[in-house]
């Protein structure tokens, strides 16, 4: 009896420790936003269909965050996504010609953004309130499917 209450025990030990690696793990991801100096300028950008795309969502250049998604609206007149991104300020070296696109991580991981420097041949960058005018939107994964499935029934 005694060697059961031991195992008890130890397994309940076990099982609180799981959690508190999960709960640790969780605040690792919800810190995510701890990589900023504090002073950030706003970029924004249009995309046709923003998918699945969040508020707080990643900006990367070269898989190294840099900012996080800080607002999404829709244009009423134009019908556009409009993605107002906080890029950390020590990161004012993006050339003002760089790309934007939405991706998914893995499979069915969250969105981010990713800015593709561009070539700078005007030697300007991205300051606060630029607008990135080449973008490409969010691919959805289910349209594809549709899309791959009508042709196939097509053919």
């Amino acid at each position: 009896m005694q060697h059961s209450k031991i195992q008890d025990t130890l397994v309940g030990l076990f099982v609180a420790a799981g959690i508190a690696a999960l709960f640790y793990q969780a605040l690792q991801v919800s810190n995510l936003g701890t990589y900023t100096s504090g002073e950030t300028f706003t970029v924004s950008a249009r995309f046709q269909n923003s998918g699945g795309l969040k508020v707080k969502s990643p900006v990367s250049v070269a898989g190294v965050k840099i900012g996080r998604v800080s607002s999404i609206s829709l244009d009423k007149e134009t019908l556009e996504s409009v993605v107002e991104m906080k890029i950390d300020s020590k990161y004012n070296n993006l050339p003002d010609d760089s790309d934007a696109s939405i991706y998914t991580s893995g499979l069915l991981g969250e969105q981010y953004i990713s800015i593709d420097p561009g070539p700078g041949l005007s030697g300007a960058f991205l300051k606060n309130n630029s607008k990135i005018e080449n973008v490409s939107s969010a691919i959805i994964l289910e349209e594809m499917i549709g899309k791959f499935l009508l042709n196939k029934a097509n053919q």
